[in-house]
């Protein structure tokens, strides 16, 4: 297990994602991961503190640089709750839930942000700006609406599949809907 080569798979991935997504200060970007699937091994049976801690450091490397906001998605055996820094919690109006993630509970990922993170509390549900799913750990329910597909030139991190995703607003309206604003030199009359 190479360690500093997962932290920079993770920090190549989330500065194509964030370049992306455009992310900006205050936005969130969820990220799922199983550091069991990372390690070659089957999700939830194998997790790595270590694994988790070079991941954390990777994905604080780019968020430093962007200044948008991580949610960390636990496990289902926490019905994929989210650890995020109360401040965030605060601004964006999410409920806070009682539980402490840990590595059986949880997961490493998790249970190392929680601990990690400057003030981390955890939410039961969020919509983030975009998100990245480091072996298969299903984090779509937590985008906003609608998400788009994010296919990063590095598509493993360790031996775990990655896929992300950004999103965008809904496009309503039928056939004379306008999705881009007129140029200033056209009239409304």
């Amino acid at each position: 297990m190479d360690l500093l080569a997962i932290e920079k798979q993770v920090s190549e991935v989330v500065d194509e994602v964030a370049r992306i997504a455009e992310l900006k200060p205050g936005q969130i970007l969820v990220i799922g991961c199983s550091t069991s699937e990372v390690l070659g091994k089957h999700i939830g049976k194998a997790g790595s503190k270590d694994v988790a801690a070079g991941i954390f450091r990777g994905i604080r490397k780019i968020q430093e640089q962007y200044g948008f906001s991580a949610a960390f998605q636990c496990c289902e055996h926490l019905n994929r709750a989210l650890v995020v820094e109360r401040a965030d919690m605060e601004r964006c109006g999410w409920d806070e839930v009682t539980v402490v993630p840990v590595p059986t509970a949880g997961g490493s990922m998790a249970a190392h942000a929680y601990t990690h993170m400057q003030d981390a509390v955890v939410v039961e549900h969020i919509r983030a700006h975009a998100g990245i799913d480091i072996g298969d750990t299903l984090i779509g329910m937590h985008l906003k609406h609608v998400a788009v597909p994010v296919r990063p030139s590095c598509r493993t991190v360790g031996e775990a599949h990655v896929t992300a995703a950004r999103t965008r607003p809904k496009l309503i309206g039928g056939v004379r809907a306008v999705y881009e604003a007129a140029p200033e030199s056209e009239s409304c009359t």
